[in-house]
């Protein structure tokens, strides 16, 4: 018997679509929805399930920025086979996007024990929440938002690329929310700090849920509620890509800022009174 039955990977799907790229933590929302649902959120087929259906999220983003990253691909490409290519803007980014990768990877590696057990906890998840929340305000009302997408460079990418390690130890901050915080702290604009988290977020998570499939499908999820969970993270992460992007161009963070804090100060009631289990 599968440990995910069918509705359930649908509702999961659903809830990593919406929340895999906004600054909300998607692995403490499907936390808290595995919690209230009863699934052991510790169980390994589970973790390798919320690991394999954020493809379906990552799948859409490919789809959405597809033009941009064949850009990139094309002058990378290019860059390698020809010299005077190195110095064109994404031929250097391309680089910079697999380097800033780098560091997570070898965290998420290293630190796995840890990221599956204690850390795992819903009470971290909680914590992180209201903590990333001031650290996202802070970034939002200090930063210039003077820096588009082209000014960009080589120490930007890095320092974004690993504040991904923040999200991935602690599951309550927000892979999103730590880049796009650090971005806009480096003086972004709002779209610019948006669109870098997006591209870093290609490698990081595609290898995160690849790694996982074989605890996915090896411990007890079928492959029919993993399918289903993909798709529908797919559908649902493309229209929040989308209109996220309208949402920054206009919009401060303020109200993710709010809405984490509310989501955060409501789980620890509910692990106070003993309706979560951490």
């Amino acid at each position: 018997m599968s440990a995910i039955s069918l509705g359930q990977s649908v509702v999961l799907g659903v809830v990593e679509g919406l929340t895999e790229f906004l600054p909300v933590s998607s692995t403490g929302h499907l936390k808290i929805a595995e919690g209230l649902m009863g699934i052991p959120v510790d169980d390994d087929s589970v973790v390798g399930f919320s690991a394999v259906i954020q493809v379906g999220a990552i799948a859409a983003l490919l789809v959405y920025f597809f033009q941009d990253i064949r850009r990139f691909v094309t002058a990378w490409g290019r860059g390698l086979r020809n010299k005077e290519e190195r110095y064109h803007h994404d031929y250097k980014f391309a680089w910079w996007v697999i380097y800033a990768t780098v560091p997570i990877v070898i965290v998420g590696l290293a630190a796995k024990p840890l990221i599956e057990g204690p850390l795992a906890s819903l009470w971290v998840v909680a914590g992180s929440l209201i903590v990333g929340s001031g650290v996202m305000w802070v970034a939002d009302q200090m930063g210039r938002h003077k820096r588009g997408e082209d000014d960009t460079s080589f120490k930007d990418a890095m320092l974004v690329g690993t504040s991904q390690i923040l999200a991935l130890l602690f599951p309550g901050f927000s892979r999103s929310g730590a880049t796009m915080s650090t971005a806009l702290m480096l003086d972004l604009d709002r779209v610019a700090a948006t669109r870098l988290s997006f591209f870093l977020g290609i490698p990081a998570l595609t290898g995160a849920g690849l790694y996982e499939l074989k605890d996915a499908l090896g411990a007890g999820v079928g492959v029919v509620p993993l399918a289903v969970g993909t798709a529908v993270s797919f559908v649902v992460a493309y229209a929040t890509i989308a209109w996220l992007l309208k949402f920054v161009a206009t919009h401060s963070f303020n109200a993710f800022v709010v809405y984490r804090v509310l989501i955060g100060t409501a789980l620890l009631g509910l692990l106070a009174t003993g309706v979560l289990t951490a």
